[in-house]
């Protein structure tokens, strides 16, 4: 490919390998503004539990749909490649190239390949399904969903309701496993797209996310969780370092138990992170911290033919 052309550089990685700090560096060296393909750092009041670039990260670096959207707004995987690709149309006017960075799997896929057409579940079944979550909870649900498709189970974050229920639907409706309808055709995009996956040895990721736990809990998680508990049944607020936090308010566990669980259920989710992006050969991994290395890499791949 020539040089001139325009490149997505898309950072990816489970929660705590140092995505963030490792795009503020590219996007410095390659004059470069960041695209954030967080799911949850898009809202509004949640910079503490959804660990949003800080105020000096902000400064250095031109930043996209970082605190963007109300928390009341349910924004998903659709909205969010129609509005990225809205956006680096108008960023490859003034840039060669665009850092992309963030964990979601999902929105990560919606951005470089485009999303799957599925079927629309009907209302009756939606509301079922609704029902159910509010009477069974949603352990019931993400169980049923083991039953019908174990394959997408296994990398589902299956303590995200809007996840799991989708799936439900699909399932039901179709009659067959969500899985099997997710067909990996890409949509072709107007830039070349090279990902970097950050790679740290599972006890140190570990270790990084309980020791991060530790500091948005002195940083202020509480109060932010605290400010938007009142809105806790919303999807946006269904996430890791909220959810626990809400049962400590609601009286069923101890602070303390809360704090345990944010950062066990944090360690699951990493690891479903990887088990999502492992998946994808296009991503190089390298640690996060040998800025050299993953640059002559991506200087490879902005010359390769």
């Amino acid at each position: 490919m020539a040089a001139a052309e325009k490149t997505l550089i898309v950072i990816v990685g489970p929660t705590g390998s140092g995505k963030t700090d490792l795009a503020v560096t590219l996007a410095e060296h390659f004059h470069a503004p960041i695209v954030s393909t967080d799911s949850r750092q898009i809202y509004r009041g949640l910079p503490i539990g959804t660990a949003q670039p800080d105020a000096e990260q902000l400064r250095r670096v031109e930043h996209h749909f970082i605190a963007t959207h109300p928390v009341e707004e349910d924004f998903n995987c659709g909205a969010y490649e129609q509005a990225a690709l809205t956006l680096l149309d108008q960023l490859f006017r003034q840039h060669d190239t665009v850092i992309a960075v963030g964990g979601s799997g999902l929105y990560v896929k919606a951005l470089c390949d485009g999303l799957d057409e599925l079927p629309e579940a009907s209302p009756e079944i939606r509301e079922r399904l609704a029902h159910r979550l509010r009477t069974e909870g949603l352990e019931t649900l993400a169980a049923e969903l083991k039953r019908l498709d174990p394959a997408y189970y296994e990398q589902v974050d299956t303590q995200n309701p809007a996840r799991v229920l989708r799936a439900l639907e699909v399932c039901l409706t179709t009659g067959q496993p969500y899985s099997s309808l997710l067909t990996g055709r890409v949509h072709e995009r107007p830039f070349r797209i090279i990902m970097i996956g950050t790679d740290v040895e599972r006890g140190e990721l570990y270790r990084r996310i309980d020791r991060r736990v530790d500091m948005m809990m002195e940083a202020g998680l509480e109060a932010e969780a605290r400010a938007v508990y009142p809105l806790r049944h919303l999807n946006s607020l269904q996430t890791v370092g909220y959810r626990e936090l809400f049962e400590y308010f609601d009286g069923r566990i101890t602070r303390q138990q809360a704090v345990e669980l944010v950062k066990r259920n944090t360690r699951r989710y990493a690891k479903r992170q990887l088990t999502w992006f492992r998946r994808d050969s296009r991503i190089a991994w390298f640690d996060p911290t040998h800025v050299e290395e993953i640059l002559r890499h991506i200087e490879e791949q902005m010359f390769a033919d």
